[in-house]
């Protein structure tokens, strides 16, 4: 009799990045046969191709090519592309990671033909329903067979919800695997080529210490007088910690609509970047002073390297990174951006890093563990 078959999941850029560790430990276990499934929702080099040969990930079992339009129209296309996929295949299980439209709709398409779901980061809440993220985490939740939780808040979460504590599992975050591993590597790695290198070192000329920034939310990029005021908070506080801006393909969109007069105005101290691949952003982040961002990951990843993190939302679903980490929230109002930055900005790097329980780098090893006791026993 063959091994269980799983569908692993992967649509966006973090998908990737908790998938590398959960392929890592399934090669390691051997007790599973699995599939790398790739939607195509982040579909160009930068966002995702490369990604592949950073993270160690063979190239995908299936590419369906998924990308574009509305979050309707994108679920809905990958429902009808992942379906056929699954008839003839048939996994023992669907595992999805994260929150974006893919896993969504790779999750209903599987639960609706009788295939158990496992939800890797589940429970995770913000209460933010404006979220499209928000709304794909709680329907995802309502019809996994699996949750495989990062942190006590996201358990309890699902306890109020109703969910049975058999299908509850606290196991750590496969994010922080990656990133440690990842972490790892850059001891030995070449990054004079790099891009963003040259910024880099520029910065540090300049000020002896750098910020880095990411933003990409609907709410902060959408809105042009939010992006035009944000984008003059930065150049502002770069004039006293130079930042590096890798700019994300939705935000370049949103800027190249706004006032020409802000952009033409940006003083060379604001490094504007194209998308970077994993380990040059890696590479860049773990060295700096700051991170500036609107993304939920980049919250864990700083808690657990230690860098301090100002996160503008209103709301984050990883508290997590408040209570144990180095995240502060500070809301989108750009008035106070300056101020709130140059408080937290770290003079050097941490000497100790104190992280969250189970985010120990092996999370992935706990949910192979799980599952592969689970399908064995039944198949």
């Amino acid at each position: 009799m063959s091994a269980p078959l799983l569908h692993l999941i992967a649509g966006a850029r973090p998908n990737f990045m908790k998938l590398a560790p959960l392929v890592r430990a399934l090669q390691a276990d051997g007790r599973l046969r699995w599939r790398l499934i790739h939607t195509g929702q982040h579909h160009d080099s930068a966002m995702s191709g490369v990604f592949f040969d950073e993270l160690g990930l063979p190239p995908p079992d299936v590419s369906l090519g998924c990308h574009g339009g509305s979050h309707a129209q994108l679920t809905a296309r990958i429902m009808q592309a992942y379906e056929p996929h699954l008839l003839a295949d048939r996994p023992a299980a669907c595992v999805v990671v994260g929150d974006v439209d893919s896993t969504l709709a790779c999750a209903l398409t599987a639960r609706k033909l009788g295939v158990r779901v496992a939800h890797v980061e589940a429970g995770l809440r913000s209460g933010d329903m404006a979220m499209p993220e928000e709304i794909n985490r709680r329907a995802t939740d309502a019809i996994s067979d699996w949750l495989f939780t990062t942190e006590p808040s996201a358990t309890a979460h699902l306890r109020r919800e109703g969910h049975p504590d058999s299908r509850i599992h606290e196991v750590g975050h496969v994010m922080v695997d990656n990133l440690l591993h990842q972490h790892r590597q850059l001891a030995g790695a070449v990054q004079a080529d790099w891009p963003g290198q040259a910024e880099r070192q520029i910065a540090l000329a300049q000020a002896g210490r750098y910020g880095v920034v990411t933003l990409h939310r609907p709410s902060n990029v959408d809105d042009p007088t939010q992006l035009d005021a944000l984008i003059r908070a930065l150049a502002t506080l770069s004039l006293q910690l130079p930042l590096l801006f890798p700019v994300h393909p939705r935000t370049r969109a949103r800027m190249d609509a706004i006032s020409m007069s802000t952009l033409l105005a940006l003083p060379p101290s604001l490094h504007l970047l194209p998308p970077l691949p994993y380990q040059a952003f890696l590479a860049l982040w773990s060295e700096a002073a700051l991170v500036l961002t609107d993304s939920g990951g980049l919250q864990e990843e700083t808690t657990a390297l230690g860098i301090p993190c100002l996160t503008l939302r209103e709301t984050t679903e990883r508290p997590i990174t408040l209570t144990q980490g180095t995240n502060r929230l500070i809301g989108r109002n750009p008035s106070g951006l300056v101020e709130e930055a140059l408080r937290h900005a770290q003079p050097a790097r941490l000497s100790r890093i104190s992280r969250p329980p189970l985010w120990d780098g092996h999370a992935a090893e706990r949910i192979v563990s799980l599952l592969a006791r689970d399908l064995v026993t039944l198949n």
